[in-house]
């Protein structure tokens, strides 16, 4: 097996996944209840909006000391050193917004006076005093964090498509469970 089939660990792996599908129902549900009027159900959903957000934020933490613990498999000798140095760059930009997108869902919610309390048994700390403009910024940045990170989710398929069918380096085998 080459270093670009070599595989990542099975823990990797489970996280890879279990974040995408958690994003990408946390965003599907983020668009789904920013179009609901005002009701009890909208408020349902916001809880859970909350609480897969808080989940997301527990797992990126997992993922973030798994991935300084276990280095991942090298990128494919084929590739230059500056799609490499690319590639390296948005990974980190990926991690970085898994972090920052439930922080300022969470730092929105404190501004906005609305503790989160995870699944109702857990509350969490109001990180701000309330304070409605500054809700209103980090709902902004909240929504505008989750847009980017569409836009580079979008992009890292793209390119492991790209390797899988026109390049053919077995790139994706790597995080295949």
């Amino acid at each position: 097996m080459n270093s670009s089939s070599a595989k990542f660990t099975p823990v990797a792996i489970g996280l890879h996944w279990i974040m995408a599908a958690g994003l990408a129902l946390a965003f599907g549900v983020g668009q789904y209840m920013s179009g609901l009027e005002l009701s009890p159900w909208k408020l349902k959903i916001y809880t859970w909006h909350k609480w897969l957000g808080v989940t997301l934020f527990l797992l990126v933490g997992i993922r973030v000391a798994w991935r300084l613990t276990h280095r991942p498999p090298a990128l494919p000798a084929t590739m230059s050193q500056r799609l490499q140095k690319i590639t390296e760059a948005a990974h980190r930009v990926l991690y970085v917004l898994m972090v920052l997108i439930p922080l300022t869902g969470w730092l929105h919610s404190s501004a906005a006076g609305v503790s989160v309390v995870y699944f109702n048994l857990f509350p969490l700390p109001n990180l701000v005093p309330k304070d409605k403009v500054l809700s209103h910024l980090f709902e902004t940045f909240h929504q505008t964090l989750n847009w980017a990170l569409l836009v580079l989710v979008l992009g890292h398929v793209a390119a492991a498509l790209k390797h899988q069918l026109i390049d053919r380096d077995h790139l994706m085998i790597r995080m295949r469970p």
